[in-house]
């Protein structure tokens, strides 16, 4: 069994550091794989899905799917063991974009989201 602190990792009251429960640590991964380009890791050049890079290309149908299959094959790759991608959705509003992200943790069969908002 894998031990250690999840991310993010949580302060209680008495100042100490506590790793946040499953939720939170699964949802910090998911987080990880998402804001982490491809290169940024030296010991694991190809993990991540350059989400950031994706942002910036002009907002349409091609962009959509672009990030969709991007996000969906990075976490099915680095996360597959410990979820599966339900859906994502990608929404663009003038110059805001949302990626929402729909998963079930394959532990307890838990319906997941999480929903990250660039302005």
């Amino acid at each position: 069994m894998a031990t250690g602190f999840g991310f993010p990792l949580g302060v209680d009251a008495s100042g100490a550091i506590r790793p946040d429960g499953e939720d939170a640590e699964l949802r910090g991964k998911v987080v990880q794989v998402l804001f982490t380009a491809p290169g940024e890791r030296v010991n694991q050049p190809e993990f991540g899905c350059g989400l950031f890079n994706l942002v910036f290309d002009p907002a349409n149908t091609i962009m959509a799917a672009a990030v969709e299959f991007s996000v969906s094959s990075a976490l099915t790759r680095w996360l597959g063991d410990l979820l599966v991608v339900g859906g994502v959705d990608v929404r663009s509003d003038d110059e805001a974009l949302t990626v929402e992200v729909a998963y079930v943790r394959r532990k307890d069969l838990a319906l997941q989201a999480l929903r990250v908002h660039f302005r």
